[in-house]
């Protein structure tokens, strides 16, 4: 096999490669679509550790809402 036929051979197995990363892409954007995720919801013990840490850090103060971050 010459270099230009092994060129092109590559050339056409990256072409496939990209073209299939992009049909899973959009298949995994529709299935989320479909299927959304439920709402997490933040577990008792998680809540109790946040709020004792900021007690012992803070005296007196208290937690009033835990949001996450993106």
């Amino acid at each position: 096999m010459d270099v230009t036929g092994l060129f092109s051979a590559c050339l056409i197995a990256m072409v496939a490669v990209f073209i299939l990363l992009g049909l899973l892409a959009v298949l995994m954007e529709l299935t989320t679509f479909v299927f959304p995720a439920a709402a997490q919801r933040t577990e008792p013990a998680v809540i109790a550790a946040i709020s004792t840490v900021v007690a012992a850090a803070y005296p007196g103060a208290r937690v009033t809402r835990i949001e996450e971050e993106r």
